[in-house]
């Protein structure tokens, strides 16, 4: 297999520095630099759609929720890991583009809902299209025995990491 930057900072940390155990550095050091990869080619194809990729998130979280595509501002709050205060101005920056509209909830009327427009809804439909074939560009060069023990992977490591945020 060929070597990439990766190795080659282990290597000069092994040469300098015998007695450190960097091995961790090899996963870490290849997932950050793979994350600033992919969020170019993500940005890219959402970039595509006249999309910002805080605002993909916005519509798909929405889309995905299903039929008649609203949550709350809490729900949505609860799925995207920021302030209120973020999600307040999201909100308002998607309802000036007409992405979606801010509606009283049918059943409590002292509760807002966030509800996709018809352009919105026409907008995630082709963002996300578009998104699905970019991932599987982008993992294409893994045989799906090995997408499936990398997803297996990180799926161990993202719930150890967050089982240690609780």
């Amino acid at each position: 297999m060929q070597p990439d930057r990766v190795d080659e900072i282990v290597g000069q940390w092994h040469r300098e520095r015998p007695d450190l155990d960097v091995s961790g550095m090899e996963i870490i050091g290849r997932i950050s630099r793979i994350e600033r990869l992919l969020r170019q080619r993500l940005d890219t194809t959402f970039g595509r759609h006249g999309l910002e990729s805080w605002e993909f998130d916005v519509l798909a979280t929405l889309r995905r929720s299903g039929a008649p595509y609203r949550l709350t501002p809490g729900d949505l709050l609860d799925s995207m890991m920021i302030t209120s205060g973020a999600m307040t101005n999201r909100i308002d920056r998607l309802q000036a583009r007409s992405f979606v509209e801010r509606t009283r909830h049918p059943d409590d009327g002292r509760q807002v809902l966030v509800a996709l427009t018809a352009a919105g809804l026409d907008t995630i439909e082709a963002a996300v299209a578009d998104h699905t074939d970019n991932e599987l560009q982008i993992v294409g060069s893994l045989g799906s025995r090995q997408q499936a023990q990398l997803v297996d992977l990180l799926r161990t490591l993202h719930l150890a990491l967050a089982a240690h945020d609780d």
